[in-house]
């Protein structure tokens, strides 16, 4: 039999979504086929401090191979530190295979402004926004809102995921609340107006961009007001319909548009992508390039309705990252 590959599998990290993050990685780390991979845990505190299983701090030297000798990572994180190309380019640093997109393309994702600035570039329908910051004049932030946007809005800090620090916004006296909550979490928020239609997502897998692989859509049902964080996390908060019953054609739109925003934006291995169908439009809402790998998780239970077993789509996951990294090692820098 083959030597298994040592799979470090990182959890935790140093963004509010440090818990959901864990859960993550454990599912991961379970869901590996042990006759292939050898798993090995590493939680990084909110502090930033690198662990292993015994409770021992993990060293990082470029030049040695990845943490603990293993072959690959699996970056089981969510959110500043570890979604948004940080650890990503500290993995680069180290010369090791990691699952999912590189520097470039786990930056300008996590970035919901640059992000849509690239999306709007090809094409590709988006919400209509505003971008805040700290030093933004208020009155003029809410002029614009009344006039171009119009209630309800949401605001969400333009970093962040899970739907932390996000507010659905009925009227202006409501918006400083708002603004103050999303602008603690991030120095950079979004007003973006309110979208009423259906919530789909499609999973996106693979590196090359015209050979990539979508899952069936799925539609997204939950029984709070809007997709928030309790909807997401909480058992029975949230559920999938997959495939979703969707007229003739809109499932394919929808899988055609994930492509191309997978390729524009330069992602790489896996990503979940979020759509809201409306009666008149479909509107690309976010990518997530590192999307959750819970039991509530969607990005694997698309993939199954889709054909494709949890620990195979692992499994395809880690055999692309060491496809991109043998592909990049080869090239002359």
């Amino acid at each position: 039999m083959a030597e298994r590959l040592r799979v470090a599998v990182l959890g935790g990290g140093r963004s509010s979504e440090h818990e959901v993050s864990l859960r993550s990685a454990d599912s991961v780390a379970a869901g590996l086929d042990p006759t292939r991979f050898d798993a090995v845990r590493i939680t990084i505190s909110r502090e930033g401090v690198w662990t292993a299983a015994d409770g021992s701090v993990v060293s990082l030297t470029p030049g040695q191979g990845g943490p603990l000798g293993c072959d690959v990572v699996f970056p089981a994180l969510h959110g500043p530190f570890g979604e948004d190309g940080t650890v990503q380019g500290l993995l680069e640093m180290l010369a090791v295979a990691y699952v999912g997109s590189g520097v470039l393309g786990s930056a300008a994702t996590m970035d919901k402004h640059v992000c849509k600035v690239i999306l709007r570039s090809q094409g590709i329908d988006v919400a209509r926004d505003l971008l805040v910051f700290p030093e933004s004049d208020r009155a003029a932030a809410h002029a614009h809102i009344a006039t171009a946007l119009g209630y309800p809005v949401f605001v969400k800090p333009a970093r962040l995921g899970s739907s932390i620090g996000i507010s659905k916004v009925a009227d202006a006296a409501a918006l400083e609340a708002a603004l103050n909550l999303a602008l603690a979490h991030d120095s950079k928020v979004l007003v973006e107006e309110f979208l009423g239609g259906e919530e789909v997502e499609v999973s996106v897998l693979g590196n090359d961009p015209t050979r990539l692989e979508t899952s069936v859509v799925g539609q997204i049902g939950y029984d709070r007001e809007w997709y928030d964080y309790e909807a997401k996390y909480a058992p029975g908060g949230s559920w999938l319909d997959a495939p979703a019953a969707l007229p003739a054609g809109v499932a394919e739109q929808i899988q055609a548009t994930a492509r191309r925003a997978f390729a524009a934006c330069a992602c790489h291995g896996m990503a979940r992508i979020d759509f809201f169908c409306c009666a008149d439009r479909i509107v690309l809402n976010e990518i997530n390039t590192i999307p959750g790998f819970t039991a509530t998780s969607y990005y694997a239970r698309m993939f199954e309705a889709s054909g494709v077993a949890y620990s195979d789509l692992l499994t395809r996951l880690i055999e692309l990252a060491l496809e991109r990294f043998a592909a990049e090692s080869s090239l002359l820098r």
